[in-house]
């Protein structure tokens, strides 16, 4: 958990230097691209879980 906060932290600071700046965000700027970044974590995961179950499936 504590690194979640670390990195919200960080990621609000950086948004702050970036609209300081007048600079586009350097993130997604729609919740769509959001939701895919985290698809895309839960995906990894998922697999990290799985894969060796679909190993042990086709040998």
């Amino acid at each position: 958990m504590k690194e979640v906060i670390i990195a919200l932290i960080t990621g609000f600071i950086v948004g702050l230097v970036f609209a300081g700046f007048k600079l586009p965000i350097p993130a997604p700027p729609a919740f769509a691209g959001v939701a895919g970044i985290i698809g895309i974590y839960l995906g990894f995961k998922v697999m990290a879980w799985a894969g060796p179950m679909f190993a042990e499936f086709f040998k």
